[in-house]
Protein backbone atom coordinates (compact mmCIF):
# COMPACT_ATOMS: atom_id res chain seq x y z
CA UNK A 1 0.00 0.00 0.00
CA UNK A 2 1.48 3.20 -0.83
CA UNK A 3 1.79 5.63 1.64
CA UNK A 4 0.43 9.40 1.74
CA UNK A 5 3.20 12.16 1.00
CA UNK A 6 2.86 15.43 1.51
CA UNK A 7 4.70 17.03 -2.17
CA UNK A 8 5.83 20.74 -1.03
CA UNK A 9 8.04 22.94 -3.43
CA UNK A 10 10.86 25.40 -1.74
CA UNK A 11 9.58 28.99 -1.89
CA UNK A 12 12.76 30.75 -0.97
CA UNK A 13 13.14 34.09 -2.71
CA UNK A 14 16.19 35.31 -4.59
CA UNK A 15 17.27 37.02 -7.84
CA UNK A 16 18.29 33.48 -9.09
CA UNK A 17 19.03 35.34 -12.59
CA UNK A 18 21.89 37.35 -10.96
CA UNK A 19 23.34 34.79 -8.86
CA UNK A 20 23.78 33.12 -12.08
CA UNK A 21 25.56 35.14 -13.83
CA UNK A 22 27.42 36.52 -11.57
CA UNK A 23 28.94 32.77 -10.44
CA UNK A 24 28.91 31.36 -14.20
CA UNK A 25 26.21 28.79 -12.83
CA UNK A 26 22.47 27.94 -14.35
CA UNK A 27 19.90 29.67 -12.59
CA UNK A 28 18.52 25.99 -11.12
CA UNK A 29 21.68 25.20 -10.06
CA UNK A 30 21.50 29.27 -8.02
CA UNK A 31 17.81 28.42 -6.58
CA UNK A 32 19.33 25.07 -5.00
CA UNK A 33 21.81 26.62 -3.18
CA UNK A 34 19.79 29.42 -2.05
CA UNK A 35 17.15 26.48 -0.89
CA UNK A 36 19.99 25.17 1.50
CA UNK A 37 20.05 29.06 2.67
CA UNK A 38 23.59 29.46 0.81
CA UNK A 39 22.85 33.22 0.67
CA UNK A 40 25.45 36.41 0.97
CA UNK A 41 28.49 36.54 -1.61
CA UNK A 42 30.50 35.13 1.52
CA UNK A 43 28.58 32.05 1.69
CA UNK A 44 28.13 31.68 -1.86
CA UNK A 45 32.35 31.60 -2.32
CA UNK A 46 32.69 29.08 0.35
CA UNK A 47 29.85 26.60 -1.09
CA UNK A 48 31.24 26.54 -4.53
CA UNK A 49 35.50 27.61 -4.12
CA UNK A 50 35.80 26.99 -0.38
CA UNK A 51 39.48 26.09 1.05
CA UNK A 52 40.84 24.71 3.51
CA UNK A 53 42.05 27.91 4.96
CA UNK A 54 38.33 29.07 5.28
CA UNK A 55 38.21 26.40 8.51
CA UNK A 56 38.62 28.29 12.22
CA UNK A 57 41.80 27.84 14.07
CA UNK A 58 41.81 24.45 16.24
CA UNK A 59 43.23 26.57 19.19
CA UNK A 60 39.55 27.99 19.42
CA UNK A 61 39.02 24.69 21.02
CA UNK A 62 38.33 24.42 24.80
CA UNK A 63 41.34 22.72 26.58
CA UNK A 64 42.42 21.74 23.10
CA UNK A 65 45.85 23.57 24.21
CA UNK A 66 45.59 22.06 27.41
CA UNK A 67 45.75 18.52 25.81
CA UNK A 68 47.98 19.21 23.53
CA UNK A 69 50.34 20.68 26.44
CA UNK A 70 49.81 17.56 28.52
CA UNK A 71 50.55 14.90 25.91
CA UNK A 72 53.10 16.89 24.35
CA UNK A 73 55.08 16.12 28.24
CA UNK A 74 53.38 12.31 28.06
CA UNK A 75 55.53 11.87 24.87
CA UNK A 76 58.71 13.65 25.61
CA UNK A 77 58.97 11.51 29.17
CA UNK A 78 57.92 7.84 27.58
CA UNK A 79 54.56 7.49 29.75
CA UNK A 80 51.85 5.15 28.20
CA UNK A 81 49.21 6.24 26.27
CA UNK A 82 45.83 4.30 26.72
CA UNK A 83 43.56 5.70 23.83
CA UNK A 84 40.29 4.34 24.04
CA UNK A 85 37.86 4.87 21.41
CA UNK A 86 34.84 3.56 19.57
CA UNK A 87 33.54 0.62 17.42
CA UNK A 88 31.68 2.38 14.89
CA UNK A 89 33.27 4.55 11.85
CA UNK A 90 34.54 7.96 13.76
CA UNK A 91 35.78 5.69 16.62
CA UNK A 92 38.00 4.04 14.36
CA UNK A 93 39.17 6.62 12.36
CA UNK A 94 39.63 9.35 15.20
CA UNK A 95 41.43 6.25 16.87
CA UNK A 96 43.80 6.16 14.04
CA UNK A 97 44.51 9.51 13.85
CA UNK A 98 45.36 10.22 17.55
CA UNK A 99 47.03 6.60 17.14
CA UNK A 100 49.36 7.51 14.55
CA UNK A 101 49.74 10.89 15.28
CA UNK A 102 51.69 10.49 18.80
CA UNK A 103 53.48 6.78 17.54
CA UNK A 104 54.79 9.55 14.81
CA UNK A 105 56.38 12.09 17.49
CA UNK A 106 57.47 8.97 19.33
CA UNK A 107 55.07 8.35 21.71
CA UNK A 108 54.22 5.23 24.10
CA UNK A 109 50.70 4.65 23.17
CA UNK A 110 48.55 1.74 21.99
CA UNK A 111 44.62 1.29 21.61
CA UNK A 112 41.63 0.12 22.98
CA UNK A 113 38.65 -0.15 21.37
CA UNK A 114 35.70 -1.60 23.48
CA UNK A 115 34.01 -4.83 22.30
CA UNK A 116 30.38 -4.05 21.25
CA UNK A 117 28.94 -6.69 23.14
CA UNK A 118 30.91 -7.49 25.83
CA UNK A 119 31.61 -3.45 26.81
CA UNK A 120 29.30 -1.72 25.30
CA UNK A 121 29.55 1.84 23.90
CA UNK A 122 32.74 4.06 25.50
CA UNK A 123 34.43 3.83 28.30
CA UNK A 124 33.72 1.78 31.22
CA UNK A 125 35.53 0.55 34.30
CA UNK A 126 36.77 -2.39 32.88
CA UNK A 127 38.66 -1.08 29.98
CA UNK A 128 39.97 1.43 32.82
CA UNK A 129 41.32 -1.44 35.40
CA UNK A 130 42.37 -3.19 31.93
CA UNK A 131 44.40 0.83 31.69
CA UNK A 132 45.42 0.69 34.95
CA UNK A 133 47.14 -3.13 34.74
CA UNK A 134 48.86 -1.95 31.48
CA UNK A 135 50.68 -0.04 33.20
CA UNK A 136 48.72 3.10 31.40
CA UNK A 137 49.49 6.97 32.88
CA UNK A 138 46.91 8.31 30.39
CA UNK A 139 43.26 7.74 29.46
CA UNK A 140 42.74 9.68 26.26
CA UNK A 141 39.49 9.26 24.76
CA UNK A 142 37.78 9.88 21.25
CA UNK A 143 34.43 9.85 19.78
CA UNK A 144 33.39 9.15 23.90
CA UNK A 145 34.01 9.83 27.02
CA UNK A 146 31.85 13.00 27.78
CA UNK A 147 28.92 10.94 29.46
CA UNK A 148 31.54 8.44 31.31
CA UNK A 149 31.76 10.39 34.49
CA UNK A 150 31.33 7.34 36.75
CA UNK A 151 34.43 5.48 34.87
CA UNK A 152 36.70 8.13 34.15
CA UNK A 153 36.08 8.95 38.01
CA UNK A 154 37.80 5.31 38.80
CA UNK A 155 40.71 6.20 36.74
CA UNK A 156 41.69 9.88 38.35
CA UNK A 157 41.22 7.95 41.65
CA UNK A 158 43.61 5.57 40.81
CA UNK A 159 45.91 8.71 39.71
CA UNK A 160 45.81 8.34 35.74
CA UNK A 161 45.67 11.33 33.39
CA UNK A 162 42.41 11.59 31.79
CA UNK A 163 42.05 13.44 28.46
CA UNK A 164 38.38 13.83 26.85
CA UNK A 165 37.69 14.21 23.16
CA UNK A 166 34.13 13.37 22.29
CA UNK A 167 31.64 15.78 19.74
CA UNK A 168 28.46 14.33 21.63
CA UNK A 169 25.83 16.19 23.29
CA UNK A 170 26.74 17.27 27.02
CA UNK A 171 24.78 15.74 30.19
CA UNK A 172 23.21 17.95 31.60
CA UNK A 173 20.64 18.15 34.99
CA UNK A 174 17.72 21.01 35.20
CA UNK A 175 18.16 23.05 38.31
CA UNK A 176 16.11 25.99 38.87
CA UNK A 177 14.60 25.54 35.23
CA UNK A 178 18.22 26.02 34.04
CA UNK A 179 20.49 23.50 32.60
CA UNK A 180 23.61 22.59 34.19
CA UNK A 181 26.28 20.49 32.36
CA UNK A 182 27.31 17.00 34.21
CA UNK A 183 31.30 16.65 32.86
CA UNK A 184 33.10 13.80 33.64
CA UNK A 185 36.30 14.28 36.17
CA UNK A 186 39.31 15.11 33.33
CA UNK A 187 42.57 17.22 32.90
CA UNK A 188 41.40 18.25 29.42
CA UNK A 189 38.06 18.19 27.72
CA UNK A 190 37.98 19.03 24.27
CA UNK A 191 34.49 19.15 22.68
CA UNK A 192 32.92 22.01 20.70
CA UNK A 193 29.62 21.33 22.25
CA UNK A 194 30.58 22.54 25.51
CA UNK A 195 28.26 26.01 26.40
CA UNK A 196 31.45 28.06 26.85
CA UNK A 197 33.45 26.65 23.91
CA UNK A 198 34.51 29.30 21.34
CA UNK A 199 34.79 26.84 18.59
CA UNK A 200 32.47 28.40 15.95
CA UNK A 201 31.03 25.40 14.46
CA UNK A 202 30.06 22.43 16.42
CA UNK A 203 28.78 19.93 14.41
CA UNK A 204 31.89 18.43 13.77
CA UNK A 205 32.34 14.71 14.61
CA UNK A 206 34.80 12.76 16.79
CA UNK A 207 37.83 12.14 14.64
CA UNK A 208 37.83 16.07 13.38
CA UNK A 209 37.91 16.62 17.19
CA UNK A 210 41.10 13.89 17.21
CA UNK A 211 42.56 16.03 13.95
CA UNK A 212 42.89 19.53 15.41
CA UNK A 213 44.42 18.17 18.78
CA UNK A 214 46.65 16.21 16.57
CA UNK A 215 47.14 19.75 14.39
CA UNK A 216 47.78 21.40 18.15
CA UNK A 217 50.29 18.84 19.50
CA UNK A 218 52.08 19.11 16.15
CA UNK A 219 52.27 22.49 15.74
CA UNK A 220 53.10 22.82 20.11
CA UNK A 221 55.95 20.49 19.45
CA UNK A 222 57.54 21.87 16.40
CA UNK A 223 57.11 19.38 13.90
CA UNK A 224 54.40 21.83 12.09
CA UNK A 225 50.92 21.70 11.85
CA UNK A 226 50.76 21.17 8.08
CA UNK A 227 52.37 17.39 8.87
CA UNK A 228 48.53 16.42 10.11
CA UNK A 229 47.13 17.23 6.74
CA UNK A 230 47.64 13.33 6.45
CA UNK A 231 44.55 12.79 8.28
CA UNK A 232 41.88 14.86 6.63
CA UNK A 233 40.98 11.86 4.53
CA UNK A 234 40.38 10.22 7.60
CA UNK A 235 38.85 12.96 9.21
CA UNK A 236 36.47 13.55 6.11
CA UNK A 237 35.91 9.86 6.00
CA UNK A 238 34.24 9.80 9.43
CA UNK A 239 32.41 13.13 8.66
CA UNK A 240 30.54 11.15 5.68
CA UNK A 241 30.32 7.90 7.50
CA UNK A 242 28.77 9.49 11.33
CA UNK A 243 26.11 11.68 8.95
CA UNK A 244 27.26 14.74 10.13
CA UNK A 245 26.00 18.14 8.15
CA UNK A 246 27.77 18.73 5.09
CA UNK A 247 27.79 22.41 5.72
CA UNK A 248 30.37 24.82 6.42
CA UNK A 249 33.41 23.52 7.73
CA UNK A 250 32.48 19.79 7.13
CA UNK A 251 31.44 20.45 3.11
CA UNK A 252 35.16 22.25 2.86
CA UNK A 253 36.85 19.48 4.83
CA UNK A 254 35.07 16.96 2.56
CA UNK A 255 35.47 18.05 -0.60
CA UNK A 256 39.23 18.21 0.34
CA UNK A 257 39.45 14.80 2.10
CA UNK A 258 37.81 12.99 -1.38
CA UNK A 259 40.50 14.39 -3.53
CA UNK A 260 42.90 12.82 -1.00
CA UNK A 261 41.24 9.92 -0.53
CA UNK A 262 41.09 9.23 -4.67
CA UNK A 263 45.04 9.37 -4.87
CA UNK A 264 45.41 7.97 -1.16
CA UNK A 265 48.81 6.19 -0.31
CA UNK A 266 46.58 4.17 2.44
CA UNK A 267 47.90 0.47 1.85
CA UNK A 268 44.68 -0.45 4.10
CA UNK A 269 42.17 2.12 2.24
CA UNK A 270 43.31 1.14 -1.12
CA UNK A 271 42.70 -2.44 -0.12
CA UNK A 272 39.57 -2.06 0.92
CA UNK A 273 38.66 -0.41 -2.14
CA UNK A 274 39.85 -2.67 -4.46
CA UNK A 275 37.93 -5.50 -2.73
CA UNK A 276 35.05 -3.71 -3.18
CA UNK A 277 35.67 -3.41 -7.03
CA UNK A 278 36.15 0.52 -7.15
CA UNK A 279 38.47 1.88 -8.91
CA UNK A 280 40.52 5.21 -7.09
CA UNK A 281 39.58 8.35 -8.87
CA UNK A 282 35.76 7.12 -8.80
CA UNK A 283 35.29 7.66 -4.79
CA UNK A 284 32.56 9.98 -3.68
CA UNK A 285 30.89 10.52 -0.44
CA UNK A 286 27.79 7.96 -1.50
CA UNK A 287 30.55 5.46 -1.93
CA UNK A 288 31.95 6.16 1.73
CA UNK A 289 28.39 6.27 3.22
CA UNK A 290 27.02 3.03 1.60
CA UNK A 291 30.05 0.75 0.57
CA UNK A 292 32.88 1.76 2.16
CA UNK A 293 31.85 2.89 5.38
CA UNK A 294 29.92 -0.04 6.01
CA UNK A 295 32.50 -2.37 5.98
CA UNK A 296 34.21 -0.69 8.59
CA UNK A 297 31.41 -0.55 10.57
CA UNK A 298 30.64 -4.60 9.89
CA UNK A 299 33.91 -5.42 11.41
CA UNK A 300 32.73 -3.56 14.76
CA UNK A 301 29.18 -4.74 14.69
CA UNK A 302 30.01 -8.72 13.82
CA UNK A 303 33.17 -9.32 14.90
CA UNK A 304 35.97 -6.51 16.40
CA UNK A 305 36.60 -2.72 15.26
CA UNK A 306 40.58 -3.95 15.69
CA UNK A 307 40.47 -5.17 12.34
CA UNK A 308 39.07 -1.90 10.64
CA UNK A 309 41.80 -0.49 13.15
CA UNK A 310 44.79 -2.36 12.17
CA UNK A 311 43.63 -1.87 8.16
CA UNK A 312 44.04 1.44 8.34
CA UNK A 313 47.25 0.87 10.15
CA UNK A 314 48.67 -2.04 8.13
CA UNK A 315 52.12 -0.67 5.97
CA UNK A 316 51.96 -4.46 4.11
CA UNK A 317 50.10 -5.09 1.41
CA UNK A 318 49.70 -9.06 1.90
CA UNK A 319 47.80 -8.15 5.31
CA UNK A 320 45.87 -5.30 4.41
CA UNK A 321 44.15 -7.61 0.93
CA UNK A 322 43.63 -10.17 3.74
CA UNK A 323 41.78 -7.76 6.33
CA UNK A 324 39.95 -5.99 3.16
CA UNK A 325 38.78 -9.21 2.58
CA UNK A 326 37.39 -10.03 5.80
CA UNK A 327 35.51 -6.92 6.00
CA UNK A 328 33.64 -6.87 2.74
CA UNK A 329 32.37 -10.40 4.06
CA UNK A 330 31.50 -9.05 7.74
CA UNK A 331 29.68 -6.14 5.77
CA UNK A 332 27.96 -9.52 3.10
CA UNK A 333 26.84 -11.22 6.50
CA UNK A 334 25.73 -7.71 7.74
CA UNK A 335 23.47 -7.05 5.23
CA UNK A 336 21.75 -10.71 5.64
CA UNK A 337 21.20 -10.13 9.18
CA UNK A 338 19.53 -7.19 8.57
CA UNK A 339 17.33 -8.28 6.23
CA UNK A 340 16.14 -10.42 8.72
CA UNK A 341 15.88 -8.38 11.26
CA UNK A 342 13.35 -5.66 8.94
CA UNK A 343 11.10 -8.44 8.12
CA UNK A 344 10.56 -9.40 12.10
CA UNK A 345 10.49 -5.84 13.03
CA UNK A 346 7.54 -4.95 10.54
CA UNK A 347 5.66 -8.35 11.92
CA UNK A 348 6.41 -7.05 15.70
CA UNK A 349 4.48 -3.92 14.53
CA UNK A 350 1.47 -5.21 12.62
CA UNK A 351 1.04 -8.27 15.47
CA UNK A 352 1.26 -6.02 18.45
CA UNK A 353 -0.66 -3.27 17.53
CA UNK A 354 2.21 -0.78 17.60
CA UNK A 355 1.49 1.08 14.22
CA UNK A 356 -0.65 3.84 15.73
CA UNK A 357 2.07 5.12 18.38
CA UNK A 358 3.95 7.93 17.63
CA UNK A 359 7.20 6.45 18.70
CA UNK A 360 7.71 2.95 17.86
CA UNK A 361 9.63 1.07 20.45
CA UNK A 362 10.39 -2.43 18.79
CA UNK A 363 11.64 -5.40 20.79
CA UNK A 364 13.81 -8.18 19.31
CA UNK A 365 14.99 -10.68 21.45
CA UNK A 366 16.85 -12.37 19.14
CA UNK A 367 18.41 -9.58 16.84
CA UNK A 368 21.69 -8.79 16.77
CA UNK A 369 22.53 -5.70 19.00
CA UNK A 370 25.14 -4.18 16.60
CA UNK A 371 22.60 -4.12 13.93
CA UNK A 372 19.60 -2.60 15.92
CA UNK A 373 20.19 1.37 14.57
CA UNK A 374 20.25 -0.03 11.23
CA UNK A 375 16.94 -1.68 11.05
CA UNK A 376 15.78 1.14 13.10
CA UNK A 377 16.55 3.22 10.41
CA UNK A 378 14.91 1.51 8.04
CA UNK A 379 11.71 0.96 9.80
CA UNK A 380 12.10 4.68 10.68
CA UNK A 381 12.25 5.39 6.55
CA UNK A 382 9.30 3.35 6.05
CA UNK A 383 6.59 4.57 8.64
CA UNK A 384 8.68 7.76 8.93
CA UNK A 385 8.59 8.26 12.76
CA UNK A 386 10.89 8.06 15.62
CA UNK A 387 12.18 4.07 16.22
CA UNK A 388 13.94 2.41 18.83
CA UNK A 389 14.72 -1.10 18.52
CA UNK A 390 16.03 -3.03 21.31
CA UNK A 391 17.07 -6.38 21.95
CA UNK A 392 18.56 -8.93 24.95
CA UNK A 393 21.76 -8.59 25.96
CA UNK A 394 24.27 -9.73 28.66
CA UNK A 395 22.89 -7.57 31.29
CA UNK A 396 19.36 -6.69 30.14
CA UNK A 397 18.11 -5.02 26.80
CA UNK A 398 20.07 -2.84 24.47
CA UNK A 399 18.93 -0.37 21.86
CA UNK A 400 19.44 1.86 19.23
CA UNK A 401 17.21 5.19 18.06
CA UNK A 402 16.39 6.79 14.68
CA UNK A 403 14.60 9.74 14.90
CA UNK A 404 12.56 12.35 12.24
CA UNK A 405 12.53 15.62 12.17
CA UNK A 406 11.33 17.86 14.95
CA UNK A 407 11.65 14.84 17.63
CA UNK A 408 15.41 15.16 19.69
CA UNK A 409 15.72 11.56 20.72
CA UNK A 410 18.48 12.77 23.37
CA UNK A 411 16.61 15.06 24.87
CA UNK A 412 13.15 12.52 24.96
CA UNK A 413 15.72 9.83 26.78
CA UNK A 414 16.52 12.23 29.43
CA UNK A 415 13.25 12.58 30.39
CA UNK A 416 13.31 8.69 30.75
CA UNK A 417 16.15 8.53 32.56
CA UNK A 418 14.87 6.60 35.87
CA UNK A 419 14.52 4.01 33.39
CA UNK A 420 18.00 3.66 31.84
CA UNK A 421 20.99 1.99 32.85
CA UNK A 422 22.77 4.26 29.77
CA UNK A 423 21.83 6.55 27.06
CA UNK A 424 23.48 9.16 25.22
CA UNK A 425 23.57 10.19 21.05
CA UNK A 426 22.19 12.89 19.02
CA UNK A 427 19.14 14.85 18.07
CA UNK A 428 18.34 12.23 15.50
CA UNK A 429 19.97 8.95 16.82
CA UNK A 430 20.98 7.72 20.17
CA UNK A 431 21.77 4.21 21.74
CA UNK A 432 20.38 2.98 25.44
CA UNK A 433 20.15 -0.03 27.90
CA UNK A 434 17.65 -0.60 30.58
CA UNK A 435 15.98 -3.85 32.23
CA UNK A 436 13.31 -5.94 30.21
CA UNK A 437 11.27 -5.50 32.81
CA UNK A 438 11.11 -1.67 31.86
CA UNK A 439 10.57 -2.12 28.33
CA UNK A 440 6.79 -1.56 28.52
CA UNK A 441 7.48 1.71 30.45
CA UNK A 442 9.72 3.16 28.54
CA UNK A 443 7.63 2.57 25.21
CA UNK A 444 4.69 4.56 27.09
CA UNK A 445 6.45 6.98 28.91
CA UNK A 446 7.98 8.18 24.62
CA UNK A 447 4.58 8.19 23.75
CA UNK A 448 3.20 9.84 26.47
CA UNK A 449 5.77 12.53 26.23
CA UNK A 450 5.38 12.88 22.71
CA UNK A 451 4.49 16.18 21.11
CA UNK A 452 4.73 15.19 17.24
CA UNK A 453 0.87 15.47 15.63
CA UNK A 454 -0.28 13.48 12.52
CA UNK A 455 1.14 15.69 10.19
CA UNK A 456 4.31 15.84 11.30
CA UNK A 457 3.89 11.84 10.77
CA UNK A 458 3.05 12.25 7.53
CA UNK A 459 6.16 11.96 5.44
CA UNK A 460 7.06 15.46 3.28
CA UNK A 461 8.92 15.33 0.35
CA UNK A 462 10.54 19.21 -0.34
CA UNK A 463 10.85 19.74 -4.01
CA UNK A 464 13.78 22.26 -5.16
CA UNK A 465 12.41 22.93 -8.57
CA UNK A 466 9.65 21.95 -10.26
CA UNK A 467 11.82 21.16 -13.60
CA UNK A 468 10.60 19.80 -16.56
CA UNK A 469 12.14 17.10 -18.39
CA UNK A 470 12.25 19.43 -21.50
CA UNK A 471 14.73 21.61 -19.82
CA UNK A 472 17.36 18.65 -18.75
CA UNK A 473 20.91 19.30 -20.97
CA UNK A 474 23.95 17.24 -19.97
CA UNK A 475 25.72 20.46 -19.19
CA UNK A 476 23.28 21.28 -16.64
CA UNK A 477 23.36 17.70 -15.32
CA UNK A 478 27.55 18.10 -15.14
CA UNK A 479 27.04 21.09 -13.66
CA UNK A 480 25.18 20.05 -10.55
CA UNK A 481 28.66 18.51 -9.91
CA UNK A 482 29.35 21.50 -7.83
CA UNK A 483 26.95 21.04 -5.47
CA UNK A 484 28.53 18.17 -4.20
CA UNK A 485 29.57 16.41 -1.99
CA UNK A 486 25.85 14.92 -1.16
CA UNK A 487 24.50 14.41 2.81
CA UNK A 488 22.79 15.29 5.61
CA UNK A 489 22.54 18.93 5.46
CA UNK A 490 23.51 19.14 1.49
CA UNK A 491 20.79 16.70 0.21
CA UNK A 492 21.39 15.38 -3.71
CA UNK A 493 18.84 18.37 -5.22
CA UNK A 494 15.30 17.13 -5.82
CA UNK A 495 13.38 17.97 -9.09
CA UNK A 496 9.71 17.29 -10.31
CA UNK A 497 7.46 17.55 -13.12
CA UNK A 498 4.17 16.29 -14.19
CA UNK A 499 1.37 15.30 -16.57
CA UNK A 500 3.86 12.18 -17.81
CA UNK A 501 2.77 9.65 -19.94
CA UNK A 502 4.53 6.16 -19.21
CA UNK A 503 5.81 3.18 -21.74
CA UNK A 504 7.69 -0.21 -22.04
CA UNK A 505 7.49 -0.54 -18.08
CA UNK A 506 9.67 -3.47 -17.11
CA UNK A 507 11.03 -5.11 -13.80
CA UNK A 508 14.85 -4.98 -14.17
CA UNK A 509 18.47 -5.90 -11.69
CA UNK A 510 19.87 -8.84 -10.59
CA UNK A 511 17.24 -8.92 -7.40
CA UNK A 512 14.42 -7.86 -9.53
CA UNK A 513 13.87 -4.83 -7.60
CA UNK A 514 13.46 -2.10 -9.97
CA UNK A 515 11.14 -1.02 -12.19
CA UNK A 516 12.67 0.80 -15.78
CA UNK A 517 10.20 2.62 -18.21
CA UNK A 518 10.13 5.16 -20.66
CA UNK A 519 8.89 8.56 -20.07
CA UNK A 520 6.99 10.32 -22.72
CA UNK A 521 6.48 14.37 -21.80
CA UNK A 522 3.89 16.78 -23.54
CA UNK A 523 6.25 17.44 -26.19
CA UNK A 524 6.42 13.46 -26.97
CA UNK A 525 9.91 13.96 -26.48
CA UNK A 526 11.17 10.39 -24.60
CA UNK A 527 13.40 9.89 -21.51
CA UNK A 528 15.02 6.71 -20.19
CA UNK A 529 13.69 6.27 -16.44
CA UNK A 530 14.38 3.68 -13.38
CA UNK A 531 12.39 3.53 -10.25
CA UNK A 532 14.02 2.76 -6.96
CA UNK A 533 10.87 3.37 -4.72
CA UNK A 534 9.40 0.34 -3.06
CA UNK A 535 8.27 -2.81 -3.55
CA UNK A 536 8.80 -3.01 -7.84
CA UNK A 537 5.98 -5.28 -8.27
CA UNK A 538 3.85 -3.28 -6.53
CA UNK A 539 5.12 -0.51 -8.40
CA UNK A 540 4.96 -2.03 -11.78
CA UNK A 541 0.96 -2.57 -10.68
CA UNK A 542 0.67 1.21 -9.89
CA UNK A 543 2.46 2.34 -13.34
CA UNK A 544 0.40 0.28 -15.72
CA UNK A 545 -2.83 1.51 -14.00
CA UNK A 546 -1.73 5.47 -14.12
CA UNK A 547 -0.01 5.65 -17.73
CA UNK A 548 -1.26 8.54 -18.81
CA UNK A 549 -1.06 11.02 -16.12
CA UNK A 550 1.97 10.56 -13.91
CA UNK A 551 3.90 13.25 -11.52
CA UNK A 552 7.42 11.96 -10.41
CA UNK A 553 9.91 13.34 -7.76
CA UNK A 554 13.24 12.72 -9.91
CA UNK A 555 17.38 13.60 -9.83
CA UNK A 556 18.78 13.38 -13.89
CA UNK A 557 21.66 11.32 -14.36
CA UNK A 558 23.86 10.94 -17.36
CA UNK A 559 23.97 7.02 -18.41
CA UNK A 560 26.49 5.29 -20.95
CA UNK A 561 24.48 2.48 -23.21
CA UNK A 562 26.93 0.96 -26.02
CA UNK A 563 28.88 3.91 -25.81
CA UNK A 564 26.56 6.46 -26.39
CA UNK A 565 25.99 8.90 -24.08
CA UNK A 566 22.38 9.58 -22.52
CA UNK A 567 20.23 11.67 -20.19
CA UNK A 568 18.60 9.26 -17.41
CA UNK A 569 15.73 10.12 -15.07
CA UNK A 570 15.93 8.47 -11.30
CA UNK A 571 12.61 8.40 -9.99
CA UNK A 572 12.18 8.28 -6.65
CA UNK A 573 8.74 8.80 -5.62
CA UNK A 574 5.41 9.26 -7.92
CA UNK A 575 1.81 9.50 -7.72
Amino acid sequence: MRQTENWTVWAKKADFQEIGKKYGIDQVTARIMRNRDIITDEEINSYLNGTMDMLPSPYLLKDVKKAAGILAEKIKSGKKICIIGDYDIDGVQSSYILWEGIENLGGNVYVTIPDRIKDGYGVNEQLVEAAIEEGADTILTCDNGIAAADALKRAKENGLTVIVTDHHEIPFCEENGERKEILPDADAIVNPKQKDCAYPFKEICGAVVAWHLIRVLYDMTGKGMKQADVFIENAAFATIGDVMELQHENRILVKEGLKRLNQTKSIGMRSLIASNKLDLGGIRAYHIGFVLGPCLNASGRLDTAKKALLLLKTKDEVDAGKLAEELVELNTNRKSLTEKGIEDAMQCIETQGLSEDRVLVIYLPDCHESIAGIIAGRIRERYHRPVYVLTNAKEGVKGSGRSIEGYSMYEELCKCQDLLDKFGGHPMAAGCSMQRKNVDTFRKRLNDCCTLTQKDLQPKIRIDVPMTLEYLSEELIHEFAVLEPFGKGNKKPVFADKELRVRDIRIVGTNRKFVRMKLVDKTNRSYQAICFDGDAYENQKYLEEHKENLSIVYYPQINTFFGEAQIEVLITHFR
